[in-house]
This record gives C-alpha cells, structure tokens and sequence, in this order.
C-alpha cells in the first residue's frame, strides 16, 4: 500500500450547479430560464421531471453548508443563477437574488469554505432566448452587465471567478446536437454560440478585474481526451478530429487568441460553415477572448476512443463492457484525467489548474440499515485522485479538486435517473443521507492523502481512505 500526500494548502472541494439543485422556482423575484422552459416541453427530460424543487437549496442552504463542514471541505464550486440577478436577463437588478448570494457566501466563509462560484451554468434567462440568447451577439454586453452586478456585491468577500461552465455543452449540445436547452439543431449557429461564450467569457474577465483588482478569474471547460482505436492513420485522423471538435475549439481561442485551423477545415468540410473565415468573428474578438487567465478549470469524465468508419468518417468506439460503465454509459478510465492535465499543462501552460468537476453516477439502493454502499464510486474517485496525484509529481500545477456533486440532482435531460452525489437525496421528504462515498472523502480530506489500497466494504462509519 502507498499512500499519495497531497500539497499543503490543496483545495478539497465539492461542486453543485443552481439549476441542478436550488428549486424555488417562482421565489424571490427569479425569473424563467431555458431550462424551465425546456423541461415544460413534453419528451425533453427522461423521467418526465423539471427541477422546480430540485434539492430545495434555495430554501436548505444552511443545512447543505453544514453537510460541506462535516465533509471538512475547503472549497465549494456553485452556480449563481441568472434568471435570480435579472429576472428578464437585463434591466433592473433583483435584489432579492443577490441577498441569497449574499448569505450563502457569508455562511460558507463562516463555515471555513472557499466560495468559488460559476457565473454562468447554462440557466440563460428565457427572455434573452426570445431575443436570439447567445446566437445573438448583444448577449455579450448582457452578460458582462450581469457579471459585474454579482461581482460588485460578492466581490469584497469572494476572490475567485468562474466565468462559464463547459461551453462545448452550450453551444454542441444545446444548439448542434439538440439534447439540452435550447434543443436546437443548427451546426452553424452552434459556432456562433460557442464564439459569442468566448467573448463574453473575455469581456467579463475585464470586467470582473475592473470592479475586484485582486479577483482571480478562469473559466472551466470539460476535457476528453481523444485515442486512436488502432496505429492506424485514419484512425489517428479521427481521433485528431474529436480533440478539435470537443477540446481545441474551446482552448486554443482562450489561450492562444485563435481557433485550431484544422478544426476549421474540418468544419469547413462538413458544410457547418461557408469558409475559413467565419463571419461571426469581428475584428479585435480574438485579442479580448485571449485576456490572461488566473487558472483554468477541467471538467474530466472519461475519454473517447475514435475510429475511422467504413465511410471515412469518425465515430466512438465502446472500449469497456457495459458492466464496467457508469451509469451514464462512460468508461472508467482515470488514466485519461492524468493525461489530461499533462496535455493542457503542455500545450496551455496555465498558471494553475483546478479539477472542478469529477465523480460517478452509480444508483445504489439503502440497504434496510440505511446504508449506502456506493464501492464503484470511491474506486472511481480514488483511481482519479492517484492520477492527479501523478500530474502534481510530474509538475503539473493542481491546486485543488471538486468532486461532482455534493447531493443527488436534476441531473439535465435525464431528470432524476443518474445519481452522482455523495449525498442521496429522498425525492419526497428532500431528506440527505450520506453514501459511504462522503464518508470516504471525508476521511480523505482530513488526512489531504490518498492510498491504494484495495476498497474493501466495512460496516463501520469510518471507513479507511
């Protein structure tokens, strides 16, 4: 058995998003976002669920905060929603949504724990959607007017800023592939989206600096590192395909103040634009996207291994049998977050990197004693943890890890079904019950180390980390 020490001053977190678990829809003066809408559509949430309860955090905050103090975190990854700050996503500020910021991040700082909030989680207020939402480039200015309301009041007390989280969701799923809210399907306005994400993402850097000089600012994007399924050149080919498609389109602009041309000639190619020169893109764009970061957040998962298909055209390929999957059909496969981190440090060289969202959805059943014996998930989270332990001894800038998600959620378009929590939570009393995976993490975080030793399941409320 080796135990891995991690740095002093290592942030162990836990990250939630608003949508996914505040509820109090028709409270405080919030206002309607996309996904309220998209929910309300017949056919558009697996389970047939919205998230108008969700976790009820809005009304169970403190009692959440709590639940992070007995884990002993560090930090906590939240989302402020939009539609709370900006009912109709511009004009007059509500107050009432700021106040319950307001509070929370009191609570949190009172508690011990960083607050490390997202500014945009995907909850566009609808009535921007009406207006274009961020296919329409006036979106910019909207978002850089909410950032600085949220950043003006919070700002004396929270230091870190996440701008947006995972634009390749926003702008892939939402308005090429067609899952998540708004549903669209057009490949050209998904670059549109995803380049007015990007600009907003630089204009609000600036802003956030103007109103906090000491604010550290980033943005957090998922990574899934690409494989060749053979040494194949095709197949290479694939698989330099999807790193365009899925992790360059969203870096390099940010880091590097351009788009990946291959990736554009990919585009090109498949009719998703007219040329190479992509209209949307105006002069000056790209030095504002560019603006130096403070860190940069990963989101990692799994990996896609690619192939060449008997059309010439890449695709996946499954690489594990199903009952080695998650529950959202991904591979376990750790090693791929350690390279990860290894890619980007190599080609991005950010001056640190946090691992802001990370974990499993395995839905274990309480046994008749209560427990929640979630095994699948702490090897999943210590196999993870060994990796980022790797990167950190190879010189790779990790400062802290949040492990997705604190509580069993409004997991998107598929409702309820996929449990990520180290908390459960019962869907008719709201109650949260620790899993034996937050009894694990706590012990992690006490001692900020993690061993390899096998996970053997023991009936104690300590189990060894």
């Amino acid at each position: 058995m080796a135990t891995k020490k991690f740095p002093e001053g290592f942030i162990w977190g836990a990250a939630t998003s608003a949508q996914q678990i505040e509820g109090g829809r028709h409270e405080g003066g919030r206002g309607e976002s996309i996904w309220d809408r998209f929910a309300s559509e017949p056919g558009r949430i697996a389970d047939g669920s919205n998230s108008d309860v969700a976790c009820d955090h809005y009304h169970r905050w403190a009692e959440d905060v709590a639940l992070m103090k007995d884990l002993g975190l560090g930090g906590y990854r939240f989302s402020i929603a939009w539609p709370r700050i900006f009912p109709h996503g511009r004009g007059a500020v509500n107050s009432a949504g700021l106040d319950f910021y307001d509070a929370l991040v009191d609570n949190l700082l009172e508690a011990g724990i960083r607050p490390f909030p997202t500014l945009y989680h995907w909850d566009l207020p609808q009535a921007l959607q009406e207006t274009g939402g961020w296919a329409n480039r006036e979106i910019v200015d909207h978002f850089a007017h909410y950032s600085a309301a949220v950043v003006r009041r919070l700002g004396d007390r929270v230091k870190q800023w996440v701008t947006h989280n995972e634009p390749w969701c926003i702008s892939v799923l939402g308005h090429e592939e067609g899952p998540h809210a708004p549903g669209h399907k057009d490949p050209f306005e998904a670059l549109q989206v995803a380049h007015h994400l990007h600009l907003s993402h630089g204009r609000a850097t600036r802003v956030i600096r103007q109103e906090v000089a000491d604010a550290e600012v980033g943005v957090v994007n998922n990574y899934c590192p690409a494989y060749p399924a053979s040494g194949s050149e095709a197949d290479h080919d694939a698989a330099r395909w999807f790193d365009g498609f899925f992790n360059r389109w969203f870096l390099d602009p940010v880091f590097l103040g351009k788009y990946p041309e291959d990736a554009i000639a990919d585009r090109v190619a498949r009719g998703h634009l007219p040329g190479p020169e992509m209209s949307f893109v105006e002069q000056g764009d790209m030095a504002e996207i560019a603006a130096p970061q403070d860190f940069m957040g990963i989101n990692y998962y799994s990996r896609n291994v690619m192939r060449s298909n008997d059309q010439g055209h890449p695709e996946a390929v499954p690489m594990a049998a199903k009952e080695e999957l998650t529950d959202m059909q991904w591979e376990v496969f750790p090693e791929g977050l350690y390279k990860s981190l290894m890619d980007v440090n190599r080609n991005y060289a950010p001056k640190k990197i946090y691992v802001a969202e990370n974990g499993a959805a395995y839905n274990v059943p309480a046994e008749k004693s209560g427990r929640i014996a979630d095994d699948k998930r702490i090897f999943y989270l210590q196999q993870h943890l060994l990796a980022i332990a790797r990167a950190i001894d190879a010189g790779v800038p990790v400062d802290g890890y949040y492990a997705w998600t604190l509580l069993d959620n409004f997991e998107w378009a598929m409702g309820y079904e996929k449990k990520f929590g180290l908390y459960a939570m019962e869907q008719d009393s709201l109650k949260r019950l620790p899993k034996d995976s937050a009894i694990w993490y706590r012990g992690v975080i006490a001692a900020s180390a993690v061993d390899d030793s096998p996970l053997i399941p023991d009936q104690g409320e300590t189990r060894a980390n």
